[in-house]
């Protein structure tokens, strides 16, 4: 993991309040790195940069992606799964059930998975900001789960591509 970070920020309807008001606290820190969120999320942490920013030589780097129930939490994972985020926060309302509940869970299971920071609350984001290996380059361990996959009967983790039907004389 380089010294500058893929972070995804993610955050319910309900939360996002709470994540820009830790954005704003934290933007100095986060500008230095790169921003992958979802859609309205996105758009909010980048109306919120263009505030704080505005008129000073800083660049910044926000990827917007869909809406979360639209799919941009898949994209969030597809990104996970190709070793594209480094981070994620992620802040959840403990308290609404989600019309997309299932691919909230995929995310955390995921980031477990494929062994990343992943933060849900905002003192655990305060922890992660503030750790000394925010602005270092880090290798984390990924878990080995070869032998999971020779129990499956699987080669690889590369799909197969399979061959086109051969064309008949008719």
């Amino acid at each position: 993991m380089d010294k500058i970070k893929n972070i995804g920020l993610v955050a319910h309807d309900a939360r996002k309040d709470d994540l820009l008001d830790w954005v704003r606290f934290n933007a100095g820190r986060l500008v230095k790195h790169n921003i992958i969120s979802t859609g309205t999320t996105g758009k909010l942490v980048g109306e919120m940069f263009e505030e704080i920013f505005n008129g000073k030589d800083i660049t910044y780097n926000i990827t917007k992606l869909k809406s979360g129930p639209l799919g941009g939490d898949q994209q969030i994972g597809s990104l996970i799964t190709e070793g594209k985020i480094d981070i994620l926060i992620f802040l959840t309302d403990p308290m609404t059930t989600q019309p997309h509940d299932v691919d909230v869970k995929a995310l955390v299971r995921l980031s477990t998975v494929y062994n990343i920071a992943i933060a849900c609350t905002k003192s655990s984001a305060d922890f992660m900001i503030s750790s000394k290996l925010f602005d270092e380059e880090y290798n984390p361990v990924l878990p080995d789960y070869e032998s999971y996959l020779k129990r499956l009967g699987e080669k690889n983790d590369e799909p197969e591509t399979p061959e086109p039907p051969e064309a008949s004389g008719d």
